[in-house]
């Protein structure tokens, strides 16, 4: 059984939580907040979870909790901004990690985190977990497998809403410094998906705008991906969608088909062809409502921990669509398009813009 530490109690973490109560792999020892009330509730949910009386340490700082050599594993759930510096701390204690998307707000910091997990020979996951929802899953052994062809196009929609409100809330969201911008935050995960599906990237271009006049970052985005397969990629994004959130929507276009997957949840196939193969369509239309990938995002983390093998979500390969938001960052500031790889970007570099 591996022990695990949690840092940060707020939101996110109670999905984390819910999820380690169901696997028998995982036990969490202790939790790190700032907020002893949210600590407290955090660990008053595992217990009702995992039911008995398990204990469970708790630490204001969270440098304390990583100098404790019992705990194997440490989940980071705080803002992004601390993501790639507390993930650099964990390591250096010798702990394996799970970290909230984004892993980090600059590329200095993602290539340290890299290059620190190999040197120290330590896993680094990082939360793509929609890579682990079983429709998608499918769709990407489709589209390896040829079922579509050679593909040509893919498109990328997210239409959310967010108050005012929702960014008075708390000093750091919507800041250049903290946040990250709405791509990194909200449309990373669509982001992710669309260069796993469509392949490595040759250049970005796009543009941004910021309507709501309390924030820094970004409300709406467009961007041009060319493909190194000189496939195209579309990515339009807004987070002013009225009254409330439209969804979010993923399609490509393809030699032999076509698939559109659209929804609140991103589990509605909208629309399906595949060339002479209507059998292929139907499995698909029986895996849109298994939404239970974080339990199979950790279930692939703790066979990592035990086999050894590269499990999916690795943090090289989260830089990737990483890299993809920061080059659209960077053309807009510029006003041409980026080509990768990107030697270095800070979201702070947005804060001339």
């Amino acid at each position: 059984m591996y022990r695990v530490g949690l840092i940060g109690c707020g939101f996110i973490a109670k999905k984390h939580v819910k999820t380690i109560a169901q696997l028998t792999e995982l036990t969490l020892v202790a939790v790190s907040d700032i907020k002893r009330e949210q600590m407290e509730s955090i660990v008053s949910l595992y217990k009702d979870l995992r039911g008995g009386n398990p204990a469970v340490s708790s630490y204001k700082k969270y440098e304390h909790m990583l100098f404790d050599p019992e705990i194997d594993v440490v989940i980071i759930a705080t803002t992004s901004n601390l993501h790639a510096s507390m993930a650099k701390k964990a390591i250096q204690n010798d702990k394996h990690v799970i970290v909230e998307k984004p892993f980090s707000l600059s590329l200095k910091e993602a290539n340290e985190v890299i290059q620190l997990s190999q040197s120290k020979n330590k896993k680094v996951f990082i939360c793509h977990q929609l890579r682990y929802r079983p429709l998608l899953v499918k769709v990407k052994n489709l589209v390896d497998q040829g079922h579509f062809g050679q593909l040509y196009f893919g498109v990328v929609s997210l239409r959310l809403h967010r108050s005012i409100d929702y960014y008075d809330s708390s000093t750091w969201k919507g800041t250049w410094k903290k946040d990250g911008g709405m791509l990194l935050n909200q449309g990373i995960h669509l982001i992710d998906l669309l260069t796993w599906l469509m392949g490595d990237v040759h250049s970005v271009y796009g543009e941004i705008a910021s309507i709501m006049q309390n924030k820094e970052t970004e409300d709406i985005a467009t961007g041009i991906i060319s493909f190194k397969n000189h496939a195209k990629g579309l990515i339009e994004a807004n987070i002013i969608t009225k009254p409330k959130n439209l969804g979010y929507f993923l399609s490509v276009f393809g030699e032999k088909g076509s698939l559109c997957i659209g929804g609140k949840g991103l589990n509605e196939i909208d629309h399906c062809y595949i060339e002479n193969n209507s059998v292929l369509k139907e499995e698909l239309l029986k895996l849109q409502y298994d939404t239970n990938e974080h339990y199979y995002m950790y279930k692939d983390f703790i066979r990592s921990l035990n086999n050894h093998h590269h499990h999916l979500m690795n943090a090289r390969e989260a830089k990737r669509a990483l890299e993809v938001i920061f080059a659209l960052y960077q053309a807009a500031q510029e006003g041409k398009p980026s080509f990768l790889p990107i030697e270095n970007f800070s979201t702070t570099d947005m804060r001339s813009i």
